[in-house]
């Protein structure tokens, strides 16, 4: 396979992978009984003020899922792009985004739980396959 089907392939991985990550955020309840509950319902209705604005620590939860959404999803369309580029930009690119996914992993690894690591992981592959077919 070529260096540009495995960063269309992780492309489309990162794509998936926001999509989930956005879906999950928006559309996800609690399921772990009223402890669960309870603390959403903390996190939404403790607000103070943070630089000037009026937030809750829900505010800072929800709006940093929705970010990491969008990072996967603009992973997936530098990736698409790049994957029309030169052997070079793929390298470079892929590199950064190794290095970007494999310390998502880390972090992964201790503060979430398998799934992102699964994803992390694979998107990896994908572009350290690329920066090898690219230097061949």
């Amino acid at each position: 396979m070529s260096a540009v089907l495995f960063l269309k392939i992780a492309a489309v991985l990162a794509l998936l992978q926001g999509i989930a990550h956005a879906t999950l955020i928006v559309f996800a309840s609690p399921k772990h009984g009223p402890e669960e509950v309870a603390v959403i319902d903390t996190m939404k209705s403790r607000r103070f003020n943070f630089l000037g604005a009026q937030r809750s620590y829900w505010d800072f939860y929800f709006g940093y899922a929705l970010i990491a959404a969008i990072i996967c999803v603009v992973e997936a369309a530098l990736f698409w792009e790049v994957a029309g580029l030169g052997a070079g930009v793929i390298r470079l690119v892929a590199g950064v985004f190794i290095a970007f996914n494999l310390v998502h992993v880390v972090v992964a690894w201790r503060y979430f739980f398998i799934t992102p690591i699964i994803a992390d992981l694979l998107i990896s592959g994908c572009l350290v396959a690329a920066i090898l077919r690219a230097a061949a």
